[in-house]
């Protein structure tokens, strides 16, 4: 890994912040293309989801994550749950997405862990992010059908244009925009992470984040860091 000029700030209006996050980002990727079948590492997590039920991930967990979300207006059940959730239940059910490499290195740290992530095309995105809260009335489209989804009091990831920090992620569904293509050479992600989370264990799970995207997704260049509030 090297250091290379991936920014992740908190915004001054978010305070405090609920959670750690991890920024983690790879370059040199090969072209992205469709998942047709679980990667073995991918099966192995779903395998054994199935086998340990809903406490694969303790319940502890999940209820550390709604605390990250739960702000305001916002609450994090129904259609509105952590996508961790989804994807638990997603494994459970054995209707796991599948999707492309980078997506599912995501979906799998994320089912793997508990936490929820985002992964954008660093093209579409930048490098330079931000995160704050949903303002009134905000909303993106999230999925190729044109839905949206309603971002007040939502936790977000924002990519700086030449106006403003426009909102392309959070916790629950990333937006249409800088989504991964098969265009896509490079990746920046955001895992977002109890604020108790243990130190040690927030850097394990980057770690593994960013190995994945090199050996699954053939990633030239790695690297992450940690934002604390």
């Amino acid at each position: 890994m090297r250091d290379e000029p991936y920014q992740l700030t908190i915004d001054s209006t978010l305070d405090p912040c609920p959670a750690i996050l991890g920024l983690v980002w790879a370059e040199g990727l090969r072209p992205p293309t469709p998942t047709l079948e679980p990667p073995a590492f991918l099966q192995t997590l779903i395998s054994a989801a199935q086998d340990s039920g809903e406490e694969y991930v303790p319940l502890d967990v999940r209820q550390r994550v709604r605390k990250v979300l739960r702000y305001g207006k916002y609450k994090p059940s129904g259609r509105g749950k952590p996508a961790s959730e989804f994807l638990l239940r997603a494994a459970l059910q054995d209707t796991f997405p599948l999707v492309n490499g980078p997506v599912d290195v995501n979906n799998a740290i994320s089912l793997e862990s508990g936490f929820p992530g985002s992964i954008f095309d660093t093209a579409r995105s930048g490098r330079d992010l931000r995160v704050r809260r949903g303002f009134p009335e905000e909303t993106y489209v999230f999925n190729t059908s044109g839905q949206t989804i309603d971002l007040q009091d939502l936790l977000l990831i924002c990519r700086n244009t030449e106006s403003d920090w426009h909102p392309c992620g959070n916790p629950v569904k990333d937006a249409m925009e800088t989504k991964i293509s098969s265009e896509t050479s490079d990746v920046v992600a955001v895992l977002y992470m109890p604020i108790d989370e243990p130190i040690e264990s927030a850097q394990a799970w980057l770690e593994r984040y960013a190995q994945r995207l090199h050996t699954h997704c053939g990633a030239e260049r790695t690297g992450f860091k940690i934002i604390y509030p």
